[in-house]
């Protein structure tokens, strides 16, 4: 019936009426001079007509109520049709195609394709040296919501071959406040907590890889107030880690923030407590870190094993977004408690700057981290896309304690082009100085190394 009345909607009640007119013309012609009996006829195809044009008007109602009902429109408009025609119904939007009582499925991804070189002094041989190529990052995800103020995530990572568990999590919001439970970050710091989409270089700043920071299984809670932000939970292992000799402690993990604005400025003041407590009498722990690119697996600063109680961790962070320009820095001290022994403190921390090349654009920022940049004239759209130059100094020293991991200083300069809002490539360069190496260059461990290294990047 609806597919008989929908086919009988795209025909103007106007061409309806000729149409019926000429079927009935054939006896009216027959009877030409009986005009009571023609006046009759016209009178009854004007009755047919108006309830041909309220019969598909209402089909057009009851259709847009049923959308509504299930969750397809959030509202369609029901016109008078100009000209006394009924009017097509509206399209429905795509994404409200992802909701229904509360539901919502919104599938997620992004690929990253790596390649550089490593240049360091030809008495070291290492073999991860020169040239290579990885896919860094190659993940596709599923989130949405759940009826009842609750929520879903769960991202996979196929980049080495295998499938390894990122995001696996699901939480609850009620007014300002949020709890998780699951895989997920555990707050430590502002480029640690910002995704790798969005970042200005290639890889975060050395001491995020160095103390170990990644995604554990955990309980957390969130509560969030305009410009005020506070952060707490409690974390064992990383979930691949669960079933293994890794998973032998636990762990405190704390960061607030406060991020006013003062005109068109946004500013960004944070810090962040980390306690982590092993459990058996012989665990270890050890920092290290590559020169900044993770095509390599050389390490030029490594602390070995060290026999460890507990991590004792503090960080600081600060960040400003002014037009084209922005600003960030942070700072972390991670103290290591030894049975019997001295307890070594090691540091690591990182300044850099950016500007934007290309007018209208700025660093995009939200949820308390770095955010998306979405170039005011996209590459296609009478436009270039985005173009940003950024520099940085880094620095990383493991030294403490009759410890001797090495000290890093670094200096990187990074170019993004960001042509559309979800496709990026970027070029790095890093000229790392390093005194006390782990490993010797011939008989000498204070030399330095120059990396390049490039990416192409695509989400949705």
């Amino acid at each position: 019936m609806l597919l008989h009345m929908s086919s009988v909607r795209r025909v103007a009640p106007a061409s309806l009426a000729i149409a019926l007119a000429l079927n009935f013309a054939s006896p009216a012609q027959a009877q030409a001079q009986q005009s009571d009996e023609a006046a009759a006829l016209r009178t009854e195809l004007a009755q047919m007509r108006s309830q041909m044009e309220a019969m598909a008007s209402r089909i057009e109602m009851l259709e847009g109520e049923t959308a509504r009902e299930n969750g397809a429109v959030d509202a369609v408009a029901v016109a008078a049709p100009p000209s006394g025609e009924v009017a097509a119904p509206a399209p429905m939007p795509v994404a409200a195609l992802e909701a229904k009582d509360g539901w919502t499925f919104k599938p997620f991804g992004r690929l990253q394709i790596d390649a550089g070189a490593v240049k360091a002094p030809d008495a070291i041989s290492d073999q991860g040296l020169g040239f290579a190529n990885e896919i860094r990052r190659a993940r596709i995800g599923v989130a949405g919501d759940l009826p009842g103020g609750f929520a879903y995530k769960m991202e996979v990572d196929f980049a080495d071959g295998e499938v390894e568990l990122t995001d696996a999590l699901f939480t609850y919001e009620k007014g300002d406040a949020t709890v998780t439970i699951g895989q997920h970050n555990n707050f430590q710091g502002l480029e640690e907590l910002s995704s790798s989409r969005f970042i200005s270089f290639l890889e975060r700043a050395s001491f995020t890889d160095a103390f170990g920071f990644e995604r554990k299984v955990g309980l957390s809670g969130q509560y969030e107030n305009g410009g005020l932000l506070l952060q707490a939970g409690v974390f064992t292992a990383n979930a691949d880690d669960l079933s293994s000799d890794e998973n032998n402690s636990w762990s405190f993990d704390g960061r607030s923030v406060y991020a006013p604005t003062l005109g068109d400025t946004r500013l960004h003041f944070g810090g962040s407590v980390h306690y982590r407590k092993l459990n058996d009498a012989d665990d270890t722990v050890s920092y290290r870190q590559r020169p900044h690119f993770h095509f390599t697996d050389t390490r030029f600063i490594n602390t070995g094993s060290i026999a460890a109680e507990t991590e004792i961790g503090f960080g600081l962070e600060t960040a400003a977004i002014s037009g084209p320009f922005h600003f960030a820095s942070e700072a972390f001290w991670q103290q290591v408690e030894r049975p019997e022994l001295t307890d070594p403190t090691f540091f690591g921390g990182y300044m850099e700057a950016g500007v934007f090349l290309t007018a209208g654009d700025t660093r995009g920022y939200k949820g308390f981290k770095f955010d998306r940049v979405k170039p005011a004239r996209p590459l296609g759209k009478n436009g270039l896309g985005a173009l940003q130059l950024n520099v940085r100094y880094d620095y990383l020293d493991l030294v403490d304690a009759e410890i001797t991991g090495g000290i890093q200083n670094s200096y990187a300069a990074s170019l993004v082009w960001t042509p559309t809002a979800y496709t990026r490539f970027m070029l790095d360069y890093s000229h790392l100085e390093y005194d006390m190496a782990a490993i010797a260059a011939g008989g000498d461990q204070d030399y330095s190394v120059d990396v390049v290294g490039v990416r192409a990047q695509v989400d949705f």
